[in-house]
């Protein structure tokens, strides 16, 4: 899946591309680019450089992106973007430059944790060796057990771990795994843990899927097919027609709204980078022309859910964290995320998404594995758990519901079907019915392939021949 809004490094699409091979450097010299740095917005980032890979970082909040060497004091992101490090007239770093614009260098001290470059620590010379803990019951009300009479494979999974820690599986941040409603699995790497709040990206999406069932049934919508625009009458829409004036909440919780918004087309007139700088993401993408049908191609579009989410707000007449808080995650026993849903340009670096603690993030699962239900209460109707996990669409060649995506993944000969919810650098909730299972994944493999599905197929559905 690609993620949900950061399209290349540092938010620019059009920087010069550099074509030579990449260019060696020690750890000191890259040292000399350490530091923190102006960003968009007059927000700022670091750059950070890495001893385990000998790679230059940019860390913007959470996420971290590659910068390889290619040149003296140049630098290509994953997207092959330029990066250019500028010095004064003693040699000192002083700030950088992309697409012509210039990033002043604030300060070359860095104070961050030894252990973010680390999946776990390791004495000098001394082999890793895993061994299996049982995770720990806590007051956070999730329930809990052993691998024992799961079906799941101790030897299985402490391959993935080891592959974890040596690097072959690389950037993952947790692996939690449920059975039969039972947390059975847990484990934490780099300076990740249980209490951590981690982004969820574009997983995001279906958390807002939930509260729109649960806004249905409180009777703030009343329906999936009430048109979408009828929602905004302060808005005069651009590219207005009898057509866009059809589309539906239903359309857009399975990307079929048909504006001109599709990540995977680089022609798409609604880039999203542009809308993340614009004054109001809402207004942003029902201004975009159509260039499909209503209720037709799936094209993935992160203004259809942003857009959803507001008018669960307008109807609640609270925002919508607030609103969840209420009547999601307070029943759940979630006391600790962030959300700051912001749709304009002061949410450009971060896109309006939710960080949840992993263990929650395993309840959301859990709640969906089991119909909505959690401890024998009904947080979010049944039928609309059923519905949202029913395909609606075909996004990016995969089966598509209300914001989850239906996946299946071919293990040793054998096919298993299951839904997940999933963000750019590889957050994965991820249901599988027939195995009763619940499969967290937390990563930090921004704009590049994740490991995750493979983890989790190779290591966690192979127990089950």
């Amino acid at each position: 899946m690609k993620k949900w809004v950061l399209l290349l490094l540092l938010g620019f699409t059009s920087a010069r591309v550099f074509a030579q091979a990449p260019f060696a450097r020690t750890l000191v010299q890259l040292q000399e680019y350490q530091g923190l740095y102006e960003y968009e917005n007059r927000a700022t980032l670091q750059m950070a450089a890495s001893p385990r890979d000998l790679v230059l970082y940019a860390i913007i909040a959470d996420a971290r992106y590659a910068l390889h060497a290619v040149g003296p004091d140049s630098f290509a992101d994953g997207s092959n973007n330029a990066v250019q490090f500028q010095r004064d007239a003693s040699g000192k770093v002083i700030s950088y430059t992309l697409k012509q614009q210039v990033y002043r260098r604030l300060k070359g001290n860095l104070n961050l944790p030894p252990q973010m470059w680390s999946p776990r620590p390791l004495a000098a010379g001394q082999p890793f060796v895993y061994r299996y803990t049982a995770p720990p019951k806590t007051t956070d009300g999730l329930p809990v057990g052993t691998l024992q009479n799961t079906g799941l494979d101790p030897a299985l999974l402490a391959t993935m771990v080891t592959k974890i820690v040596d690097g072959s599986l690389p950037n993952i941040h947790s692996v939690l795994v449920l059975q039969n409603g039972r947390l059975v699995f847990e484990e934490y790497f780099y300076e990740y843990d249980r209490e951590t709040l981690h982004s969820q990206r574009s997983a995001t999406k279906s958390v807002i899927s939930a509260l729109t069932g649960i806004a249905i049934e409180q009777g703030f919508i009343k329906s999936v097919q009430e048109p979408v625009a009828a929602y905004f009458p302060e808005y005069k829409l651009r590219n207005d027609s009898p057509e866009k004036q059809r589309i539906s909440i239903e359309n857009m919780l399975a990307n079929q709204s048909g504006l001109d918004c599709d990540i995977a087309n680089e022609q798409s007139v609604g880039n999203e980078t542009t809308m993340d700088h614009s004054p109001d993401w809402v207004k942003y993408t029902l201004d975009l022309p159509l260039s499909d049908h209503p209720g037709g191609k799936g094209m993935y579009c992160s203004g259809n859910p942003i857009t959803v989410g507001r008018i669960i707000e307008k109807q609640a007449r609270q925002p919508l964290p607030d609103f969840a808080r209420q009547v999601l995650f307070g029943p759940l026993g979630i006391k600790n995320f962030d959300w700051r849903f912001q749709p304009d340009s002061t949410s450009a670096d971060t896109y309006c998404q939710l960080s949840l603690r992993p263990r929650d993030m395993a309840k959301f699962g859990l709640l969906y594995l089991n119909q909505g239900q959690w401890q024998g209460q009904q947080l979010v109707p049944a039928a609309w758990v059923s519905a949202s996990l029913a395909q609606h669409s075909v996004v990016q060649g995969v089966s598509y519901g209300y914001l989850w995506w239906l996946k299946y993944l071919d293990v040793a000969g054998r096919r298993y079907h299951g839904a997940m919810a999933q963000g750019n650098g590889g957050q994965r909730i991820s249901v599988w019915p027939e195995q009763k299972l619940v499969v967290i994944v937390t990563g930090g493999n921004f704009n590049q392939q994740s490991p995750s599905d493979e983890m989790i197929g190779k290591y966690v559905l192979a127990a089950f021949k």
